[in-house]
């Protein structure tokens, strides 16, 4: 870990960090100046966010509610919000991304995310919607492509931490006494949790 690195903090980073830092990097997200679109704000979904500015990218978040928009533009420093269910703002940004990287589980078009690369764009699928349907041209006009990712090994973890501690990124988190998660798991069914929960082993055992 890096030193002084906070160890609640660090917790996300080997779960949640990595699912997003390994497709970003493996698809050249690290551009700067590149544009990327960023659908779902939630656990993983704010991490690459986190990472993209850090990068030198330009982020628009994407979100089918308007509520995550202040969280996206000032606390997490997203350049552009926008309403995936508003039709206009969508096509607004018709061939303007460079990449999109997809956390969203639930029932979405991939024909209009496509639709918002530039040539030879990516989206990388690390989601789980129950299925994927889109048009055949939504990927043959302009070599677009859909790339899925889950996890990253072991260097790609180490690399990721380091960069994590240089330009101090850090994941948000409540920190939570084992005692409460029951309530927590409530909660997390309620999507009411920013971003992740971390129990306090340490003392919530009160060992001594």
């Amino acid at each position: 870990m890096p030193e002084n690195y906070p160890s609640a903090l660090a917790a996300p980073l080997v779960c949640a960090g990595i699912t997003v830092y390994a497709p970003m990097v493996h698809h050249k997200m690290n551009q700067p100046g590149k544009r990327l679109g960023v659908v779902g704000l939630g656990g993983l979904g704010h991490m690459a966010v986190l990472f993209g500015k850090a990068f030198g990218l330009h982020v628009t978040v994407f979100s089918t509610s308007i509520s995550k928009k202040e969280e996206a533009l000032n606390s997490l420093g997203a350049d552009r919000f926008v309403l995936s269910t508003d039709e206009n703002q969508m096509k607004a940004l018709a061939k303007s991304l460079d990449f999109i990287i997809d956390y969203a589980s639930g029932e979405h078009s991939f024909d209009l995310y496509l639709s918002l690369l530039k040539s030879n764009g990516v989206l990388s699928l690390v989601g789980y919607p129950k299925e994927i349907k889109l048009a055949p041209a939504s990927i043959q006009s302009g070599l677009k492509s859909i790339s899925g990712s889950w996890t990253g090994g072991t260097k790609q973890m180490q690399e990721m931490l380091d960069f994590c501690g240089v330009n101090k990124i850090y994941p948000k988190v409540e920190i939570i006494p084992i005692e409460y998660v029951n309530e927590a798991f409530e909660r997390m069914a309620k999507n009411d949790v920013k971003y992740r929960f971390v129990i306090d082993i340490e003392n919530s055992l009160n060992l001594k």
